[in-house]
Formats: structure tokens, C-alpha cells, sequence
């Protein structure tokens, strides 16, 4: 896929161009791509970064880093993703310079969104302004239930296997391999601590199965209460893995909710429990 951050970088042609912020490529996201392909003409797509809600002081927690948005708009069959800096003179753009800008100078004929996109400045542009410009509008049919708010909520609750019935695959988490305290190497269960960048969506506190690097993974994320620790940190076990991850990057899929953190009497108890941990993660089964 061809990725770029400005329109002139994009050789005009027929074109149609599924325009939105993409965060997460869930089940809706998908069925917008998939009509944009399903046009015949060069698949293409306008997303934005920073979040468009994060650049006007709001807070949300994304459920993909843009590395992974690419990834899996590419993996959707787009073939052109212009990634527009979400500038401040972005913001005060009209809806019809918008689509002067990011819509006709690249070639577009069909622009695919949803029923209720609103785009340029104050959000003032929509669907009816884009058919009196002259692009063909196609909405996809609407997925039930699923947006990217509800399933930041659904993670927020470590309700794991919601979250994934929406996105359409497991939920992710996204970071790099960094060194931690060597505990779990102690206790016969080394960890990978990963470093998610600041702002991404992650599950309660708990601990869960999940899956990185064709290994099962039991997967902390908690502050390690039983040591008293006060920082949040996350850290898969993957199951009969040997070799190496500091400084590589780890994608870690988030199968099922086992349980909560604990304070244990010992740390025998504590490596007990590390153990039914590990053999529930082998028995977890991936979301659907």
C-alpha cells in the first residue's frame, strides 16, 4: 500500500475514497473499505493524525497505534492512504476546499463514508454538499452496535470478548519489548514488559490469555499488587517461547478475562496461581 501525507504526492485517477478516522478498523470500518474496493475503481483512503478529537482537547483512548491502522487498512486491499496532518489549518478548512483539496485534485469520483460524516470546519460539510459537488456518495449498510466508542468501553470493562465480537478479531495491544524488574524470570515465568506510546485503549486491570508470536500468552496488566507496586505495567508470558524480544516491537492479541489481581499470602501462592494462569491461557480459546 502506498501511504503519503499530502494529496500531491497522490497521481490522479479514477478514484474512490473511503474518508473517516479509521481508529481500530472494526467491523464497520471494514465494511466501508470493502465497498470502497468493491467500486472497481483505485481504492484509496483519507484518515487523519492525530485523532481528530484528540487535536481538539478531547480525550480518547485509541485502540490502534497508526503504524497498526495502516497495517490493517492495507491487509483491507486499499491501495493509496493519504494520512492528513490534522493541523490547525486542517481544522478551519471549509467542507468545500476540503474536497477541492483531499477529494477532486487526487481523481475522485465515489467518496464511501457513513450515513451520519460530517467534515471541514465546525463539521458543516456533509453527504448532501459532497452530491452538489459532484462526487457519487456511497453509504455501506450500518453494523449494529459497533463503533469505536463502544468498544473503548468495552475494553475499559475488561470485557474482552465483547470488544472483539465488534472489532471483528481479537483486541490488541501494541507496544515495545522494554527491560522491567526480572521478577517474573525469578519466579520461573520471564516476562516481556511491554511499552505501549501514551494515549491507547488497555483492558481493567487483570489478568488474561492472549497471543503473540504464534505463542499462547498470559498476559498481567496491573500495577503488581502483590509488590506493592503503584505503575501500571504489562506483561505477557508467552507460553513455551525461548529467544530474545528487548527492543522489538510485540503485538499481543487479548483472548479472555481470568481473573482479577491479587495480594497473595506467599509467593508460593503466587507462583501457584501464575501456574492455573498458564494452564487456563492453554485452554483459552480466540475469540471469533
Amino acid at each position: 500500500m502506498n501511504v503519503v501525507s499530502t494529496p500531491e504526492e497522490v497521481v490522479p485517477s479514477a478514484r474512490a475514497v473511503a474518508v473517516g478516522s479509521f481508529d481500530g478498523v472494526h467491523r464497520g470500518h471494514r465494511s466501508v473499505l470493502e465497498a470502497t474496493r468493491g467500486t472497481g475503481l483505485a481504492p484509496t483512503v483519507v484518515t487523519f493524525d492525530p485523532h481528530p478529537r484528540i487535536a481538539l482537547g478531547n480525550r480518547v483512548d485509541l485502540l490502534t497505534t497508526l503504524e497498526r491502522r495502516l497495517e490493517l487498512i492495507d491487509e483491507a486491499g486499499i491501495e493509496t492512504t493519504l494520512v492528513a496532518p490534522f493541523t490547525p489549518e486542517l481544522q478551519q478548512t471549509t467542507p468545500e476546499a476540503f474536497a477541492e483539496r483531499y477529494l477532486r485534485a487526487i481523481g475522485t469520483s465515489v467518496v464511501v463514508v457513513g450515513e451520519d460524516f460530517r467534515f471541514g470546519v465546525r463539521r458543516s460539510g456533509d453527504l448532501a454538499l459532497l452530491e452538489r459537488l459532484g462526487f457519487q456518495i456511497v453509504v455501506p449498510p450500518k453494523v449494529d452496535g459497533v463503533s469505536s466508542t463502544a468498544i473503548r468501553a468495552a475494553v475499559a470493562d475488561g470485557d474482552v470478548a465483547s470488544a472483539a465480537g465488534m472489532v471483528g478479531r481479537p483486541f490488541e495491544l501494541d507496544g515495545i519489548v522494554v527491560a522491567g524488574d526480572q521478577r517474573g524470570g525469578t519466579l520461573g515465568y520471564p516476562t516481556a514488559n511491554l511499552l505501549m506510546e501514551p494515549g491507547l485503549a488497555c483492558p481493567r486491570y487483570g489478568i488474561y490469555a492472549g497471543f503473540a508470536r504464534e505463542h499462547r500468552a498470559a498476559v498481567s496488566i496491573g500495577t503488581n499488587p502483590h509488590y506493592g507496586g503503584t505503575e501500571r505495567r504489562i506483561e505477557p508470558y508467552l507460553l513455551d517461547f525461548e529467544g530474545d524480544l528487548y527492543g522489538q516491537r510485540l503485538v499481543v492479541e487479548i483472548w479472555e478475562r481470568l481473573r482479577d489481581e491479587e495480594v497473595f499470602e506467599s509467593e508460593e501462592a503466587l507462583v501457584a496461581q501464575i501456574a492455573r494462569d498458564v494452564e487456563a491461557t492453554r485452554n483459552a480459546r480466540r475469540p471469533s
